[in-house]
């Protein structure tokens, strides 16, 4: 049994997001180690709960890892803490389409960990005891345990309000606007690049929420199997980690040390390709860091290591990377060079979702005929040349054209998709650069 919960709202913008990191922070400043999680695919928070509780926040979404890969990664990481808190994602009910999957309360239910719910009380009295009712009745399976009333107008309100409610009160946040998370085009500033007033956040929720009955609930650390052992020769893989390319799962990195790999991390717009047997690119904003990347000579580093053979893969940020170039307004960059397709920044969203499919062409990361899951998130568009080749086929998702995606050349692989381990195996990719390593 570990301390341990799961703040989920009624529904986005309620406050959640606020909530959790002044959590964290004041049960970190009572010298507690906390562990912390998010609900779903998102990047961006656990940024904010890693700087925060200096540990690495983990994501937890049964889509992408399925229910026995929550629980992995639920038992692995709390391993040495003492206390866990878990963000939900959206709504606590909201999933995939009409589904619990994916949702908070399908991670509620897999950990069978208890609820805070969130609710945003401007604007409601009595009202607020019928919503916090339907969200306790909708699902008897969710162990909704209490409840963090935000925006509280003043001490008469919270005295309706307490006379209304029967769920417990575990907090009673009122109005502060200085207290709040700035934002940019994919969701919330990273939480390297945030000057949170970690004080300020720890004292506005030690005051206003009984951290004492938080911490009395709990749930069981599931069993987990261990991670495979490494099988061949290891091998090195650089891993580009800075600004521009920064959006990463902690499971993605430990299975790949598991299986063998000695990762380098490195920056492409500051330092030199490290001297290794296959590249990793993750997602990120090279888009805001275009000018950096086409100054660099990493770049031409990268297409030289391509052009030899190195097996290369590439996520969303990395995918626009590897293309010819990124073009943004009137301005375009030269980037790598390796993928036949140019990136063209749009000011619309042009995808936002889980994504299922099918391998279905040769590619140096997964095997032909398996089925992939991931999420795509992104504001630009491609555009392929005509003899581009495509190793994915999406029947559910975007992609980059007509529901393909995974845009290959030479011994690289480049897509919107971004993926997790647990239903991405990353074996063939490790097989690759074994090979390489052996020439």
């Amino acid at each position: 049994m570990i301390p341990a919960m799961l703040v989920a709202g009624t529904h986005s913008g309620v406050g959640k997001t606020t909530v959790v990191l002044g959590l964290m922070a004041a049960l970190k400043r009572r010298g507690l180690v906390v562990q912390p999680f998010k609900v779903g695919p998102d990047f961006i928070d656990p940024t904010h709960h890693t700087a925060i509780c200096g540990r690495t926040s983990r994501n937890l979404d049964t889509f992408m890892m399925g229910a026995e890969g929550v629980r992995r990664s639920f038992s692995r990481g709390v391993k040495g803490a003492d206390v866990a808190v878990i963000e939900g994602v959206m709504g606590l009910y909201d999933g995939l389409e009409a589904t619990e999957v994916a949702s908070s309360a399908h991670v509620a239910k897999t950990l069978d960990v208890p609820v805070i719910l969130v609710i945003n009380v401007h604007g409601m009295s009595r009202s607020a005891a019928a919503v916090a009712l339907g969200y306790t009745l909708y699902d008897p399976e969710v162990r909704i345990e209490g409840l963090i009333l935000n925006q509280v107008g003043s001490e008469r309100h919270l005295t309706m309000l307490r006379e209304a409610l029967d769920l417990p009160i575990f907090g009673s946040l009122p109005r502060n606007a200085d207290i709040s998370v700035p934002s940019r085009h994919l969701g919330l500033t990273m939480g390297f690049e945030s000057d949170h007033d970690l004080d300020a956040l720890a004292d506005f929720v030690e005051e206003n929420a009984d951290l004492g009955r938080m911490l009395e609930l709990g749930c069981e650390v599931p069993p987990h199997e261990p991670l495979p052992e490494a099988s061949g020769e290891g091998v090195k893989i650089a891993v580009a980690y800075d600004e521009a390319f920064c959006f990463y799962y902690q499971e993605n990195f430990d299975l790949l040390r598991a299986l063998g790999a000695e990762l380098e991390f490195f920056s492409p717009m500051h330092d030199d390709l490290p001297e290794v047997d296959g590249l990793y690119l993750g997602g990120g904003y090279p888009e805001l860091y275009a000018e950096e990347l086409e100054r660099s000579g990493t770049r031409h580093q990268i297409k030289r290591a391509a052009e030899d053979g190195m097996p290369i893969y590439g996520e969303c940020g990395g995918l626009m990377y590897l293309g010819e170039s990124v073009i943004s307004g009137e301005k375009e960059h030269r980037m790598v060079g390796v993928l036949p397709a140019s990136t063209i920044m749009t000011r619309r969203l042009q995808a936002l979702g889980y994504v299922e499919g099918k391998v279905v062409g040769e590619n140096p990361v997964v095997a032909t005929g398996k089925t992939i899951r991931g999420h795509e998130f992104h504001y630009s568009r491609m555009d392929c040349a005509r003899d581009a080749r495509f190793a994915y086929r999406f029947t559910r998702g975007k992609g980059i054209l007509d529901d393909k995606d995974g845009l290959t050349e030479q011994n690289a692989l480049g897509s919107y998709l971004h993926t997790h381990v647990y239903s991405y195996p990353m074996d063939r990719f490790m097989k690759g650069c074994r090979e390489y390593r052996g020439r």
